[in-house]
């Protein structure tokens, strides 16, 4: 399973130069806790990743050091040249990187560094889940089939 199967494609963005208040309004809106910061890339025909923004990084960086909010943009509190993942990459190097750097999420990019996606915890947890209950279905059914042909 690849990086690609398994994440979002509606990703919610923000530029670096926003207010950081109309990203907390756009996460509260979109009922999202991550945005991507992008950037055009050249040609201009698509965005790639240059930060990303996290609930948590406007609580502990605005809301807990008692920053006026109104004065600072997306690009004051971002996080900087993010790890990304090429949507092609495997499910397991993904979680390797996500576990070596410590977060939960990683925007995806396609071959030319576009964005292309984000990939979540909580998307790897829901297809591995598929998975383990396909496994865990063809053990039952062996029982099954092999009760009904050999009664």
């Amino acid at each position: 399973m690849n990086v690609g199967q398994v994440c979002k494609r509606n990703v919610v963005t923000v530029r670096a130069f926003e207010e950081i208040i109309a990203a907390a309004h756009l996460m509260r809106e979109r009922h999202v806790g991550y945005l991507v910061v992008v950037e055009p890339a050249v040609g201009g025909d698509t965005l790639r990743p240059v930060g990303v923004l996290t609930d948590r990084d406007i609580v502990v960086s605005v809301v807990a050091r008692d920053v006026n909010a109104r004065e600072l943009t997306v690009g004051d509190v971002m996080t900087r040249q993010p790890v990304v993942v090429g949507e092609g990459a495997p499910l397991s190097a993904a979680l390797k990187d996500m576990r070596r750097i410590g977060v939960r999420r990683l925007p995806v990019v396609g071959g030319i560094g576009q964005l292309v996606g984000v990939l979540s915890l909580d998307d790897v947890l829901d297809a591995l889940s598929g998975e383990l209950v396909d496994a865990a279905g063809s053990v039952r059914n062996e029982v099954q089939i092999e009760a009904a042909l050999r009664p």
